[in-house]
């Protein structure tokens, strides 16, 4: 694997809904970094999976990882609850895993140089996939509080659901995420843990943003 030299490297775990996407995408902006939201990539083949129940196989996946873009990402049918327990489902397929891995350390450790580095969030992101990240967070919340900002979200976006439809939902995601037998999701020793229960978006960013800045600027990278 080919890794780039003097870049920030920051890794995320998260359960659901527990705003890790929203910081990355602040982080990234931030220190010009690319952003990974490797859920996306359990979404998308999860998608795949709905739509070729009788034909999927791993020939499919490896042809569909060859074909990924960025872009591809960004197709709001990819956070439809059907969508999100299909990649729960592929999630646990070790073979998956390693197919989908590669990607994920290249966009980790050798993103496009005009980028400074790469921002990565997900389930085994600390654990597995960037376990030497120069930054590593665990970003959590109440349950209650997940379940109603997904709600919030997904009500703007014109779904049909309700917040009881939700918590269920992402009670059932938790459980499949932190009890899988290959790469469950869980805190690492060395992350930090980022409560943002009663946490606004900017408090934590800023919160984080400051972590970042004192280590980089005691190592001579700010």
């Amino acid at each position: 694997m080919i890794r780039r030299k003097n870049i920030i490297t920051v890794a995320i775990d998260s359960p659901a809904a527990a705003g890790a996407g929203t910081i990355a995408k602040f982080l990234a902006k931030e220190y010009n970094l690319l952003y990974l939201d490797t859920g996306k990539i359990y979404r998308l083949i999860g998608k795949l999976r709905l739509k070729n129940k009788q034909k999927f196989n791993y020939n499919i996946i490896k042809k569909k990882m060859k074909k990924i873009k960025t872009k591809m990402f960004e197709n709001k049918d990819l956070i439809e609850d059907e969508v999100a327990k299909s990649a729960s489902i592929i999630a646990k397929d070790i073979k998956i895993r390693k197919l989908i891995k590669n990607y994920q350390h290249n966009c980790g450790y050798n993103p496009p140089k005009k980028y400074s580095g790469s921002v990565l969030d997900g389930r085994d992101i600390t654990s597995v996939i960037m376990k030497d990240a120069m930054f590593k967070f665990y970003i959590t919340a109440n349950i209650n509080v997940r379940a109603q900002r997904r709600y919030i979200e997904l009500k703007k976006m014109k779904k049909k659901t309700s917040y009881n439809k939700v918590l269920k939902s992402i009670k059932n995601r938790d459980y499949l995420d932190k009890n899988r037998k290959h790469s469950p999701l869980k805190k690492t020793k060395d992350s930090i843990l980022i409560n943002t229960s009663k946490l606004s978006k900017k408090a934590c960013f800023k919160k984080i943003k400051s972590i970042i800045d004192n280590k980089l600027l005691v190592n001579g990278n700010l």
